[in-house]
């Protein structure tokens, strides 16, 4: 990563026509298969406020003479930010990065600038034929030109009078007969003219690409810690007088907050709180037949008492939540609300606009299906019959939980629904609300996912809960902190209210530290659903999903038993470790290092000086023990140079999950026990 370079220009510039990349000239030193890109700029790349990403581009031009690039990172109102000079990544392929960050949200734009280096060009030269004494005097005359030409531009800016005073005395020393040739050069080289000519260069023939947008969000979109609640089991209880359930409310839910603020997060996120439908209602574990009290599902929504647009009454009122709300945000937590575009039979959009069903050939509406799971309690919206309407009522549910402090909106199986609706929707959406996010929870086809992102969600669920072989991890950390970063923000969750995957099931305590430890630590967004601290493993039989689904009955806990399994204080602890260290606030600074042991994950998270807070270098290492049963020992191998670390002397690591102290190199030893310490969270300081 290099640091940006002042502007050329704070001043606003005028708007630039876009020309479309196969309209443009290929100019003389061409930038080609500029990225992050998507669709020649159909869908624009996205950045969050300080988050540090790569510009790439391939850049080559005719003949021998030296060349140079710079990413050009644009305001929203057209005055350039920053100018990051790039730099060769793939030796002998011509191609070459930048790593630039915006500073505020909004629409940017970037572009690559690309110029013939008359500097480059004469150093080298000069390198090869003064030593030879070849035209050694004439190579010395030409530098002097060249520099008196740098000294002289209106390209140094702000006007820097100290770096022209360098580079007009440089020029004079340069043409001086008394001192022999080498001697200058080797003076020149030696003094302050390299740096100031990498500060300034000299830039002729410049070729531009094309503008190509970029979409800024504020931080929270790309780093945060989700918790995920049902509101009706806190505070639930069974009526001693009549042996009934008793829901619990907004009110009991609030109760709540401060243990979820106290083990650091800063996303609760709430399943539906609409009134539920009594068709074809589920009972306890997904059964065809509701017993008497039992809740139903909150995603089959809609009753007489209302619809999306409304509460469930035994959850509360408006009041309530807004009281619900008002809490969250004295504790430092924002809320977050399901959004479940489907319906009970018995919502009133069924009977006031049945043009937003689908009808099979006997009159009655489809209920929803997933071979081989079926969802008789609910209808799917039909998207095609009357668009505009469908939309225009979806944005008003949306501004009204908005309206209501809501500012975060996690999708269910958005998948399902027409990828111009969410493309039309989200955007109008963050015209007027830009602070509003939202998570996408699609798991399906990879091509599906990503393109949900690039229409606008802010986050994307991922194939993470099922990655659990070293290989598997290694490849899916390098695979979202790669190129797709660039529009699908990864949020990892271990286990969600749908899932519990057979390790989870299987692998005890140490299963639920083991992948809490991966989540947080591989992910800038990592989200657990409620009773994670408890280490609730049991399955229905035959599906991954728990016994007892929450989704179909209360389930109040003992907070205490998660206490006492360590869960709770570990969850608290890694949300420390992230919200200490920016590293961990980024996606595309992850390095996957190399070990000797089939059970053993290490990689990295690092942020270079000049991208950090306060000027220091962060570095993150994370070791763990993905073997929940056994102890596992072995060798890691850190790329320490890609780190920006020394490797001629030991290192000063600190566990930050223990608190010990140790000495590293390039290899090192490590023996982790899942019983005690699944994981290494290691800092790393230089002296």
């Amino acid at each position: 990563m290099t640091s940006p370079q002042p502007s050329a220009s704070t001043r606003p510039t005028a708007p630039r026509a876009r020309r479309a990349p196969s309209d443009a000239p290929i100019g003389r030193i061409p930038a080609l298969d500029v990225q992050p890109v998507a669709e020649a700029g159909r869908f624009p790349a996205r950045s969050t406020v300080g988050e540090v990403f790569p510009v790439r581009a391939t850049v080559f031009r005719e003949g021998h003479d030296a060349y140079g690039a710079e990413v050009v990172l644009v305001r929203p109102d057209g005055t350039e930010a920053s100018r990051v000079r790039m730099h060769e990544v793939g030796v002998g392929l011509d191609r070459y990065e930048g790593w630039v960050a915006a500073d505020a949200t909004g629409d940017w734009t970037f572009r690559v600038e690309s110029w013939s280096d008359p500097w480059a060009t004469w150093r080298h030269d000069a390198g090869i034929k003064i030593p030879a004494a070849l035209d050694a005097e004439l190579m010395c005359v030409e530098g002097g030109a060249l520099l008196e030409r740098a000294a002289g531009r209106r390209g140094l800016d702000p006007p820097d009078s100290e770096a022209r005073a360098v580079l007009r005395d440089a020029a004079d020393a340069l043409v001086d007969p008394a001192v022999p040739p080498a001697d200058r050069f080797a003076a020149l080289l030696a003094g302050p003219v390299p740096s100031v000519m990498d500060r300034y260069p000299v830039r002729d023939r410049r070729t531009l690409s094309p503008d190509y947008p970029l979409q800024v969000d504020r931080p929270l979109a790309l780093t945060g810690a989700w918790y995920e609640m049902f509101p009706r089991s806190a505070g639930a209880h069974v009526d001693p007088a009549t042996g009934r359930w008793v829901s619990g409310t907004l009110r009991t839910a609030a109760e709540e907050l401060p243990r979820i603020a106290q083990m650091g997060f800063d996303v609760v996120y709430l399943t539906p709180v609409h009134p539920i439908g009594t068709t074809f209602r589920k009972g306890r574990n997904n059964t065809l037949e509701a017993e008497p009290g039992d809740p139903g599902s909150p995603y089959a929504i809609g009753s007489p008492d209302g619809g999306h647009d409304a509460i469930e009454p035994s959850l509360g009122t408006f009041e309530d939540f807004d009281a619900f709300v008002a809490r969250a945000r004295e504790l430092g937590l924002e809320v977050a609300l399901d959004l479940a575009l489907q319906c009970s039979p018995d919502h009133p959009w069924v009977t006031t606009h049945p043009q937003w069903f689908a009808h099979r050939a006997d009159g009655t509406i489809a209920y929803a299906e997933n071979p081989p799971k079926k969802y008789q309690d609910i209808y799917p919206l039909y998207f095609d019959a009357d668009p505009k309407g469908l939309r225009t009522e979806i944005r008003r549910v949306i501004d009204l939980w908005i309206d209501h402090g809501v500012t975060l909106f996690r999708v269910d199986n958005p998948h399902t629904k027409p990828l111009p609706f969410w493309q039309r929707l989200l955007a109008d959406l963050r015209a007027d609300h830009p602070d509003v996010l939202f998570l996408s929870e699609a798991f399906t086809r990879p091509a599906m996912m990503l393109t949900l992102a690039r229409c606008g969600f802010h986050q994307s669920y991922t194939y993470f809960t099922w990655r659990n072989t070293k290989a598997e991890l290694e490849e899916y950390l390098a695979t979202v902190g790669g190129d797709q970063g660039a529009w699908m923000r990864p949020s990892f969750w271990p286990t969600t209210h749908d899932i519990l995957t057979p390790y989870m099931q299987h692998g005890g305590v140490g299963a639920f530290a083991v992948r809490a430890v991966l989540a947080a630590m591989g992910a800038p967004t990592w989200g657990i659903y409620s009773g994670y601290e408890l280490a609730e493993n049991v399955a229905r039989p035959g599906f991954d999903e728990q016994i007892d689904n929450e989704k179909y009955e209360y389930r109040p806990r003992d907070w205490a038993a998660g206490d006492r399994l360590g869960l709770a204080s570990l969850l608290g602890r890694l949300n420390q470790i992230r919200r200490a260290h920016p590293a961990l606030h980024h996606l595309r600074n992850v390095r996957v290092h190399g070990t000797d042991n089939d059970y053993l994950v290490c990689f990295s998270r690092h942020l270079a000086p000049e991208h950090s807070p306060g000027g220091v270098r962060d570095v993150v290492v994370t070791v763990v023990n993905i073997d929940p049963w056994h102890t596992q020992e072995g060798w890691i191998h850190l790329d320490l140079p890609a780190l920006g670390l020394p490797t001629d002397r030991a290192l000063t690591v600190v566990d930050e999950l223990t608190g010990e102290k140790h000495e590293w190199w390039n290899d090192n030893f490590v023996r982790l026990a899942p019983e005690s310490s699944c994981a290494h969270v290691m800092t790393v300081r230089v002296p």
